[in-house]
């Protein structure tokens, strides 16, 4: 069997479309440093990154990656990363960065009925962000479970639940190398590793694989926070 290749997120275009701002405006060289780090991410085998036309209402500046995770050849999550960057800081973000996400996974029913589902869910993602010792300001989210029965000429298919989680958060400046002040860019290839963790705990893969992060690779940066099975996705 040939080995899977884990893919970088810069597999799906890297940099390119982000030479300028809205009206035109030159992209500040911070921002399109932090795009090139996005680009560089390298996940596990299982995940494959895309690019999306990003927002143009939501900031100055953005960036969008579209994000798959596949299991035996099935899809089994997707979702989207948007890093969106304002040099004024609103308020309401408390920084210059801001990262807005969306993940959908298939659900079992019966997992869809747990009452703890949507608490559970919510600390897959802060629970990967500390995994990975990344902080993160001002989030703010929700947890959606939906069902779908069908009938009439649909009737035999079984019913089906999907779990959807919508996050945004406030990525803080990286410390300098020295320990000193803090430079202006984020680490957003950190946040996005985690961010994928999440996805994958959500398709109910096992933890583990490769590294995110440009960061050396081991157990420690690369798992989400273990939390019972009983709540989440199963491996189908």
């Amino acid at each position: 069997m040939t080995a899977a290749r884990a893919q970088t997120a810069g597999d799906s275009g890297g940099t390119e479309g982000v030479g300028e701002g809205v009206g035109g405006d030159e992209v500040p060289l911070v921002f399109r440093q932090a795009v090139a780090a996005l680009g560089g991410v390298r996940h596990r085998a299982e995940v494959s990154f895309g690019a999306l036309p990003a927002p143009k209402r939501l900031a100055p500046y953005a960036h969008a990656l579209e994000v798959t995770v596949e299991d035996a050849g099935e899809e089994v999550a997707d979702g989207r990363f948007v890093l969106l960057h304002d040099p004024r800081e609103p308020e309401s973000w408390q920084g210059a960065f801001r990262v807005v996400t969306l993940a959908r996974a298939e659900l079992e029913p019966e997992m869809a009925a747990d009452p703890l589902l949507p608490e559970v869910t919510w600390s897959w993602l802060t629970g990967a962000l500390e995994a990975r010792e990344l902080g993160y300001g001002e989030p703010s989210g929700t947890v959606t479970r939906s069902g779908s029965h069908f009938f009439g000429g649909l009737a035999e298919r079984p019913a089906q639940s999907e779990l959807e989680i919508r996050a945004s958060w406030t990525p803080p400046p990286s410390a300098a190398p020295d320990g000193g002040e803090p430079v202006a860019a984020p680490d957003v290839a950190a946040h996005l590793a985690a961010w994928c963790d999440m996805l994958c705990q959500c398709a109910g893969l096992p933890p583990g694989g490769t590294g995110g992060d440009g960061a050396a690779e081991g157990p420690d940066r690369a798992a989400v926070l273990p939390l019972p099975q009983r709540r989440g996705p199963q491996r189908r």
